[in-house]
């Protein structure tokens, strides 16, 4: 397999691609940058949105428009543009980070301090009417987040701790529990980062400062890893009209002579299938 690229750019912390099937665009941000991107693989045209303070994810609602993890909480976006804050939480020196969609419709949406002090990081889920849950009260970087084909097993991610973790998911109550390990990463293979479930129930990695990404088995069985220019992988999501292709988004952000593709989306095309996410209720 081998990649293409999708956009040509210079981000400084690209992050959180996603699929939104109904209005078959690539959705991803530049964290540090501050602008909020979309791709039209059929067209080639690209828009940007800026923010007024760091972005860490933004995800399709039902109806239209964005959900958005921000440094100080959750904003959403109505589909004419206009922005309002859903939860406010500002706190000293912490951004958000990564997030991700529940089966039932809640944004599982993760934070980081700036300078990725062990536990000064969260995971909650928010629900549509601004109800904030907190997960995971300890944590470090908090980063990707997926769910199995069936709902049961939620995938977690804590970057340093090297670990993809797993957990049951209650896809009535939107609890979990059981928190184990799925995989450890060995030293030198990089960072786990951001992640994504295929249709088969594998589970695939980015790897900060691996230059790759991996493809886990639902048993924890690596069987693929897919090489690419740029150190700094750190999310990917399928995409395209049958979620065939494989998008990953990149950083630059900290390298002294960084490769012409860091901070560009790229792209491989036919890489397994990929599941339909579900968009926020809310």
């Amino acid at each position: 397999m081998t990649y293409e690229v999708a956009v040509r750019a210079e981000a400084a912390l690209g992050e959180g691609p996603t699929w939104a099937a109904d209005a078959g665009l690539l959705i991803w941000v530049d964290i540090l940058g501050c602008r909020v991107h979309t791709y039209d693989p059929v067209s080639g045209r690209r828009t940007v949105r800026t923010t007024e303070q760091h972005v860490g994810a933004a995800k399709p609602r039902t109806g239209g428009g964005l959900v958005l993890n921000l440094r100080d909480g959750i904003g959403l976006v109505d589909p004419d543009g206009t922005f309002r804050a859903l939860h406010r939480d500002p706190v000293p020196g912490r951004r958000a980070n990564d997030a991700a969609v529940a089966p039932d419709g809640s944004l599982w949406a993760g934070t980081m301090r700036y300078d990725e002090a062990p536990g000064g990081g969260t995971l909650s889920r928010v629900t549509g009417d601004g109800t904030v849950t907190t997960v995971l009260d300890d944590v470090a970087v908090s980063n990707g987040t997926g769910w199995s084909p069936d709902g049961r097993l939620m995938y977690y991610v804590d970057s340093p701790t090297r670990r993809v973790d797993v957990f049951d998911y209650d896809a009535g109550g939107g609890g979990v529990s059981g928190r184990r390990t799925f995989v450890t990463l060995e030293e030198g293979a990089g960072f786990p980062d951001g992640l994504t479930v295929d249709a088969e129930g594998c589970v695939w990695v980015a790897l900060w400062g691996g230059s790759a990404l991996r493809r886990y088995t639902p048993d924890g069985t690596l069987d693929r890893v897919i090489g690419l220019p740029v150190p700094l992988v750190t999310a990917c999501a399928f995409g395209g009209a049958g979620l065939t292709d494989l998008y990953v988004t990149t950083a630059r952000a900290g390298l002294n002579a960084p490769h012409p593709l860091a901070g560009s989306v790229l792209v491989v095309p036919g890489a397994g299938e990929g599941l339909r996410q579900p968009a926020f209720q809310g």
